[in-house]
């Protein structure tokens, strides 16, 4: 038997026509016709053993694969990128010249870079199993005429389930509108699916309606078929999305551009270096021996070892290792290290609406009273004509309101109101459209009725109110679901109470992240599943703006991407998304090169989490949600967000610090060693080449403590501005060191092992100092480094002192040594080269943004940039706020184009 093609191919969903304006467009739910076959299973017996083997073998098992990464792959994926294969090659030469110290030595450090790299991410990974919740394990259904627990993954197509109140629906099923044993039923079902489609509130199903795998039975029982398993399902289908995600991370970028820049100096000026010396000693004895050749290789390895950053990915796997600390005491999980660099240039937050802006729980809100009538009134008498034991979600809320916030009303769910017995109760039923209490009130004696239901219904009861009319018109446009009540007054005659909303109300720090994140130059985009009208009725409590942009605005065919993305750069928020819109906004943002982050907790959120460059699985969250994502919050809400901020900017610049000092210690090292080489065939004895680079890089692993300030705007790599600044910086370094070599050897007239050891120390020192100008853009004293980074960057120093005080290495390395004076006055010039270097720094950044600044405004005068359109935006956000009566603050920030 052939696997039917159409469950595969299939789509899941299509949209119905426009009936009356776009909030009445729905997504339906469609089964492949051929499918059809497969359910005509007997309700009250179900499928036998045989049909059940034949569908498991046909449709597979009732899971989501999870691939499950090769540890040993994973541990030797930290052996890649160019500086690591530049020092794989290094380690080769090392074995081959037999050079065993550089070979441990380099070998050591690709081995602790790559055991920091896999434990850190390791540790996150151990965490988030730890954090997996049992779903849907086992399932009741009808087989052989019998009702038996199964394994949810050994369910197919055809079965025929029981699902009740509090189950989690196990595979996509259509409902049949009986009871569990086969009995009518007029009953509904209501599920929460805020999992799958953001919904806020729970969704009435009928027969014949489909229930999705995932999704929580709230309310009501009925027997189902299943229709749809595994990787076919609503959730599957979600999940599969995820497989089309790979590209690779901006850090591993930014690391192979300057690893890639900084191999091909080193190969190139050192290869130079090479040929030279072989063909010196061709001129010079007429032939070139294998010794000679071996000689100058030994000779370019040692300066090649110098000379390349064999300590970047360490120095920033440390720092970056030091930031997930941080931020896991903060119960934030960082999944994938490079997370926490990329976090810092994050410019938009796309943030699912349902249990992540808001609770994720109907909440009785404001009520619009009438006839002298207070809070307290309303919640009494709305709880007195509430239905006892019912789990419906507005009887909850209304139960829960009172119990919590209503001084007569018993707080432990006894349902008795101190003062009042209800004597008659007529529960809400659809015809009448309300519910009716008659109470007997102790203190008077007397007998009333209240009654709670729909809103007109209440108003007609009442005898009419243009006024609760025209209120309960504002509610709907809102969004807000809205009910009436009234009691009775003398002559049984009854007054209108007033009306009162539901609503998933914000969470109460969810306004102050949004703030917080509008303060560090990051725009909030909420996305959500709901209508648009509650979308913006939600953002507007929010104190964001509400242009809300419908799903149906995504996908339209007549439109180009740039249209629909400038819609989306200008959106406060998107409603009524499913997966493959959540992916596209994230896809259409990145395009215009934003970088975003994107929360949620559910399947549908799955796909953009992955494709996000930094994607944020918040507290409660889904396996799929969670297996997606490069940060996972274990606290409620967003506000770890603002912690996961700051640390990552922090951690950024200092990345950015160690980067530029780097860059320029090594493009100085090769340009210094390249002339003085060529020009007077001077050489520095091997063992200080090796003490400058172990000694300087193991010190630089302490910047990832050092003091830095937190940047108000997103921090990008300006890597153009990086390799112009680290050239210039080189130069100046270079022409001190030049200066250092002829002045003590032709002025001074040093022996030829002073000199050696004379410019070591200068080497060794003008560099490494050159860290504490790196730090910050501004000039150095504007932040003070902390004090043990300064201790280990000058205790470097000191050693490298005393080592060429007292030449320890001895004459036998054609090395002397300089005495105290001397020592100190290189010293005290490599911090004066510092400070020089630190204002050219300063002078160089100002030039360059100003030639930016020029060249931007530069274009033409008839053309509107993005900016300036962004910009009217906000004068309008202004002028409307003012207009409206606001305090005269934008209601939210627009985030502007990169302008990178």
């Amino acid at each position: 038997m052939s696997k039917p093609a159409t469950q595969e191919n299939h789509p899941l969903t299509s949209r119905q026509p426009p009936q009356d304006g776009p909030e009445k467009r729905e997504w339906i739910d469609e089964i492949a016709p051929d499918m059809e076959a497969y359910l005509k299973t007997p309700p009250s017996h179900g499928l036998t053993d045989s049909e059940v083997a034949e569908r498991l073998a046909l449709f597979g098992r009732n899971e989501l694969q999870e691939t499950k990464r090769n540890k040993l792959l994973h541990f030797l994926s930290f052996f890649t990128g160019a500086i690591a294969y530049l020092m794989e090659l290094s380690v080769i030469l090392t074995a081959v010249t037999s050079d065993w110290v550089d070979f441990g030595i380099i070998l050591a450090m690709l081995i602790i870079n790559a055991i920091i790299g896999y434990a850190e991410e390791s540790k996150a990974e151990s965490a988030i199993d730890a954090l997996k919740q049992s779903l849907a394990l086992k399932s009741k259904c009808w087989r052989n005429g019998k009702l038996v627990e199964v394994d949810a993954t050994e369910l197919v197509i055809g079965d025929i389930l029981v699902i009740r109140l509090g189950d989690i629906v196990p595979a996509d099923a259509r409902l049949l509108g009986l009871g569990a044993t086969g009995e009518a039923t007029e009953g509904d079902i209501q599920c929460d699916q805020s999992a799958l489609t953001g919904e806020s509130l729970p969704v009435r199903k009928r027969a014949g309606d489909i229930v999705y795998s995932s999704c929580i039975v709230k309310q009501g029982q009925q027997l189902a078929i299943v229709v749809r398993t595994g990787k076919h399902t609503f959730i599957g289908r979600a999940a599969g999305l995820i497989t089309i995600t790979t590209d690779a991370g901006n850090f591993q970028k930014v690391i192979n551009y300057i690893g890639n820049f900084l191999i091909a100096a080193s190969i190139l000026l050192v290869s130079i270096i090479f040929i030279y010396n072989l063909v010196e000693q061709k001129l010079k004895n007429g032939e070139v021996t294998g010794q000679d050749v071996l000689n100058a290789l030994k000779e370019m390895v040692v300066l090649t070892i110098a000379a390349i950053p064999v300590g970047l990915p360490t120095v920033m796997s440390v720092t970056m290792a030091v930031g997930a600390k941080q931020l896991a005491k903060k119960q934030v999980i960082v999944k994938r290290l490079t997370a926490v660099e990329e976090f810092a240039s994050v410019s938009i937050l796309c943030s699912d609406k349902t249990g992540t802006l808001t609770l994720n729980e109907l909440t009785f809100d404001e009520p619009y009273l009438v006839n002298g009538h207070t809070k307290e009134d309303i919640l009494l008498y709305s709880y007195l004509s509430s239905e006892i034991g019912t789990t419906d979600p507005i009887e909850f809320a209304i139960r829960t309101a009172a119990e919590q916030s209503h001084p007569l009303v018993d707080p432990l769910g006894s349902h008795k109101v101190q003062g009042y017995k209800v004597t008659s109760f007529m529960p809400f039923n659809p015809t009448e459209k309300m519910s009716q209490a008659s109470v007997y009130e102790e203190s008077t004696r007397n007998t009333f009725r209240v009654a709670k239901g729909a809103p007109q219904v209440i108003i007609e009861l009442v005898g009419g109110d243009p006024e609760a009319s025209r209120m309960v018109d504002n509610l709907a446009s809102r969004g807000l679901r809205s009910l009436g009540v009234a009691r009775t007054i003398a002559d049984n005659k009854w007054i209108l109470v007033g009306m009162f909303s539901l609503i998933d109300p914000p969470r109460h720090d969810s306004a102050e992240t949004i703030r917080e994140c509008a303060k560090y130059g990051i725009t909030v985009k909420m996305v959500t599943g709901d209508q648009t009208v509650i979308a913006r009725e939600v953002a507007h409590r929010l104190g964001m703006g509400t242009e809300i942009l419908d799903a149906s605005e995504l996908v339209e065919p007549n439109q180009s991407d740039q249209v629909i993305t400038q819609r989306c750069i200008r959106a406060d928020g998107f409603a009524r998304v499913i997966p493959e819109h959540k992916y596209r906004v994230v896809e259409l943002l990145q395009n215009e090169g934003y970088f975003v982050a994107m929360t949620g907790d559910g399947v549908n959120d799955a796909a953009a989490l992955k494709k996000a460059n930094v994607g944020i699985a918040v507290h409660g969250s889904t396996d799929a949600a969670r297996s997606a994502s490069d940060i996972v919050l274990l606290t409620p809400g967003l506000a770890a967000i603002i912690d996961g901020i700051k640390t990552s900017r922090i951690i950024f610049q200092r990345l950015q610090s160690y980067a530029l000092y780097r860059i320029t210690s090594t493009l100085h090292f090769l340009v210094f060693f390249f002339v003085i080489t060529l020009a007077e065939d001077w050489r520095m004895p091997p063992v200080f080449l090796i003490l400058i680079s172990v000694l300087n890089d193991a010190a630089t692993l302490v910047m990832a403590v050092d003091n830095v300030s937190i940047s108000l705007k997103p921090d990008r790599w300006r890597l153009e501005l990086l390799m112009f600044l680290s050239c210039v910086l080189c130069l100046v370094l270079s022409m001190f060191s030049f200066a250092h070599f002829y002045i003590f050897r032709d002025v001074l007239k040093v022996t030829p092992g002073e000199l050696a050891t004379l410019m070591y120390l200068h080497i060794s020192s003008a560099p490494h100092f050159v860290i504490f100008s790196t730090r910050i853009e501004t000039y150095c004293w504007r932040n003070i480094p902390s004090w043990p980074f300064t201790l280990v960057v000058l205790g470097t120093q000191v050693i490298a002192l005393f080592l060429s005080v007292y030449g320890v290495f001895g004459e036998d390395q054609d090395i002397s040594g300089i005495g105290w004076p001397r020592g100190l006055i290189v010293l005290a010039i490599s911090l004066g080269t510092f400070l020089v270097v630190d204002v050219v720094k300063v002078w160089t950044i100002n030039l360059w943004n100003h030639a930016q600044t020029r060249r931007r405004s530069g274009k033409k005068n008839d053309k509107i940039t993005r900016a300036k359109l962004f910009q009217q935006q906000h004068e309008m956000d202004w002028q409307n706020n003012d207009n409206n009566g606001n305090s005269g603050e934008p209601v939210y920030p627009r985030q502007p184009p990169p302008s990178y």
